[in-house]
């Protein structure tokens, strides 16, 4: 295969791929864009290693390109500059993906060096970008129930273990396509049958969850404007309890950044929450800008708000860089001033697992991106959450797909775990979703809403939380020994030629 038909199909690959996630949410797609990827490398085998670089480049470009396309809400240079860092970390797993296609078991080591390839992505740079996983494209099939039985990891290596049989399909022996079809076919049956729903119950709570709205376009809003519309939407709801047309809940969630200054600070603020708080009879879990340890820092945090006053926080632990802090600030803040302007504090990274105790219930907090990382989820897993709570604000993000992205992780996440998944937002998407993953209540979009529902409380786990970690070591060593192996095989070939 000549490289510019090579590099127009996996053009077509990427570009497929991204169809597969928010707004279009195409079923399969990924998986199919994936086995064009696996054909076009494994039919240009004598391809140079900068030649199969630019390949999966190109690839890498054509699927984040439209994928991520709402990061321009950020700024264009984010855009820009985030699409460019993963096309290259996946023109180095298109490198991976080449050297393995030539050995006997490449159905095998092609998928374990894509999840190896997800991993890093995962991590690096900084703290890494989890978005647009194969995994991800799994929600609303039968494939998605794999999560809770394997985990997210081993789950992308299933999808990516299916790609390569469409490739045998039409690529190899009858005998190899039968035992392929059997395996495709097997997987999406297996996947339709696995249990999901709550892990073991414990019982049942009621949740309020409040969407206030925003005063206008992101950031153009005076300081305490969004705290105001928050307050006032949980004062309808104090109002209408004391109506007696609605019950009192177990406990309130509002969303992150639903306060931008540190309410234990604020007077006002303060006074507003404790009066809130007393009326209602329950706690808030606010979200809010605190202040950090230095004056020049802060924290994006979900605060429990008492009788009181603050009480547990949980800090988000994987903050967006150059959207929350900015690496290299004394290097980059002259260059470009919008930099110092837009992010003046540096949000750190918290480093305790978001299980609060909240009116004698454990809730598993996130704050939005941290959804998408499998260890922050894990770990509140693991210090007995009983639910879910995504606190986010996607505020920057109106009007584009990310909203539509992120609440699909959320859906995915309610099966991983067992756990029913409550997520609050300042305008959308708010909702709540239940353990199986299906959408059980969900607000308007940009518009003041509160969401009142019984919730099931989980305790225990699922098969994932004990096997996906593990899983996805595994995939990770079997993904750098394939490659090893195939780059040994390849110089010993050289050798006797």
């Amino acid at each position: 295969m000549r490289f510019r038909t090579a590099a127009l199909l996996v053009v077509l690959s990427g570009v497929l791929s991204s169809f597969a996630f928010e707004p279009l949410a195409l079923p399969y797609l990924m998986v199919i864009g994936l086995a064009l990827l696996f054909g076009v490398l494994r039919r240009v085998p004598e391809l140079r290693w900068w030649g199969v670089l630019a390949l999966g480049v190109l690839w890498g470009l054509a699927f984040f390109g439209p994928l991520i396309w709402w990061m321009r809400a950020v700024s264009d240079g984010a855009y820009v500059g985030l699409v460019i860092a993963e096309a290259v970390l996946l023109g180095v797993v298109a490198i991976g993906l080449h050297a393995v296609a030539r050995l006997a078991v490449w159905p095998v080591l092609m998928p374990a060096v894509w999840v190896l390839g997800e991993q890093v992505r995962g991590s690096f740079p900084f703290t890494g970008f989890p978005w647009g996983r194969l995994v991800h494209t799994s929600i609303d099939t039968p494939l998605e129930s794999w999560v809770r039985l394997v985990g997210m990891p081993a789950t992308s290596f299933l999808l990516a273990c299916l790609a390569a049989g469409l490739l045998v399909l039409v690529d190899l022996s009858a005998r190899h396509r039968a035992v392929a079809a059997v395996a495709v076919v097997g997987a999406i049956l297996v996947g339709s049958v696995l249990p999901t729903g709550v892990a073991d119950s414990a019982g049942e709570a009621r949740f309020a969850l409040v969407q206030g709205d925003v005063p206008g376009e992101f950031l153009q809003w005076p300081r305490g404007a969004i705290f105001a519309l928050h307050a006032e939407q949980t004062q309808r709801l104090v109002d209408r309890i004391e109506d007696g047309d609605t019950e009192a809940p177990d406990v309130v969630l509002w969303p992150e950044n639903s306060t931008d200054s540190d309410p234990r600070d604020n007077p006002e603020e303060s006074a507003r929450l404790d009066q809130l708080v007393r009326d209602l009879g329950v706690p808030i879990l606010v979200g809010g800008i605190l202040d950090g340890p230095t004056r020049e820092t802060a924290e994006n945090a979900g605060l429990v708000w008492t009788e009181d006053g603050p009480g547990e926080k949980y800090v988000k632990r994987k903050p967006v860089p150059y959207g929350e802090y900015v690496p290299f600030r004394d290097a980059l803040g002259g260059l470009v001033p919008r930099i110092d302007r837009d992010i003046p504090r540096d949000m750190v990274a918290g480093n305790e697992p978001g299980a609060l105790t909240v009116n004698g219930l454990r809730l598993g907090d996130t704050i939005c991106y941290d959804i998408a990382y499998d260890g922050v989820v894990d770990q509140a897993i693991a210090d007995d959450a009983q639910v879910l709570v995504v606190q986010t604000s996607n505020a920057a993000f109106t009007g584009t797909s990310q909203p539509g992205q992120q609440w699909s992780i959320s859906r995915l996440r309610a099966i991983e775990t067992g756990r029913w998944v409550l997520v609050p937002s300042t305008n959308g998407i708010s909702g709540v979703i239940d353990a199986d993953g299906e959408v059980v209540a969900r607000a308007p979009l940009r518009q003041p809403a509160t969401i009142e529902t019984d919730v099931p409380l989980a305790e225990g786990s699922t098969p994932a939380a004990h096997v996906s970690r593990p899983l996805a070591w595994l995939l990770v060593i079997l993904g750098v020994v394939g490659w090893v192996l195939a780059l040994v095989s390849r110089r010993r070939e050289d050798v006797r030629s």
